[in-house]
């Protein structure tokens, strides 16, 4: 059984965590797995949107545990896990594609990383969220870094040091996610959302996501200076004028993604 699956619709991608037994935890070969569609998605332009979603009962519990147990193993494979990981979760925010997760059941510890590093996230009612490693002695670092960068300081603070579950109502109010919808809405609410997005130029998508990534890290001075020269830039594209002149002529607009 493959522990990824792709389906494409229209122009929208959808990637699905396939190891439903396991709360799609994130085992070496699933994450290998999901690094290569990535690759795929990257260089397909006719993709505009991707959805990463889970099979079963729940979105990602978080790494697959029984391959952190092997005490036979030296330091070269934690690292090796934590390493695949780090640079899944970076490529997510590399990619050209705007990506929304589709979350359901639980996200923890690294399921919990997943969400914060997608660019948008819908999730169910009834969903929970923690980083609970703190119980088991194994602090949540790494999936630190893009929660606390979503939600701050103080809130990624708390669930980290106390490993509790909060709820999706609470992840909205925290900005971990930006819609709650109805369970039996879910599937419905994500694809509309994603189609109102795919709607618009892939290249103006592409260029405005790696823009806010980088202008997100600096202070507001350097920020300005970077934005005004990326929309300078942005202005000369084909699909810009082409935008412009469409709006103006009160029409749809042809876009070529360049």
């Amino acid at each position: 059984m493959k522990s990824v699956l792709f389906e494409k619709k229209s122009n929208i991608g959808w990637l699905t965590l396939n190891r439903p037994k396991q709360r799609n935890a994130l085992s070496l070969e699933l994450m290998s797995e999901l690094q290569k569609n990535l690759d795929i998605i990257k260089k397909n332009q006719n993709i505009k949107v991707l959805v990463i979603k889970g099979n079963g009962p729940s979105f990602c519990s978080g790494h697959d545990i029984n391959e952190l147990t092997d005490i036979k193993q030296d330091i070269h494979h934690f690292r090796k896990i934590f390493s695949v990981c780090t640079n899944l979760m970076q490529n997510l925010q590399n990619l050209p594609q705007p990506v929304i997760a589709q979350v359901h059941g639980v996200a923890m510890a690294a399921g919990c990383q997943l969400v914060a590093a997608c660019d948008i996230a819908i999730a169910d009612g009834l969903t929970k969220f923690s980083t609970p490693g703190v119980k088991i002695g194994l602090f949540c670092s790494t999936p630190m870094v893009p929660l606390s960068r979503v939600i701050g300081r103080r809130r990624a603070l708390d669930m980290l040091f106390t490993g509790r579950f909060i709820s999706a109502q609470e992840a909205e109010k925290y900005g971990l996610v930006n819609k709650v919808v109805e369970p039996n809405k879910l599937v419905d609410e994500t694809e509309k959302y994603a189609m109102e997005i795919a709607q618009y130029s892939l290249f103006t998508l592409s260029l405005g996501k790696k823009a806010f990534y980088n202008q997100i890290k600096q202070n507001d001075n350097s920020a300005y200076n970077y934005a005004k020269e990326e929309i300078a830039i942005n202005c000369l594209a084909d699909d810009a004028q082409e935008g412009m002149e469409a709006f103006l002529d009160r029409r749809e607009p042809k876009w070529r993604n360049r």
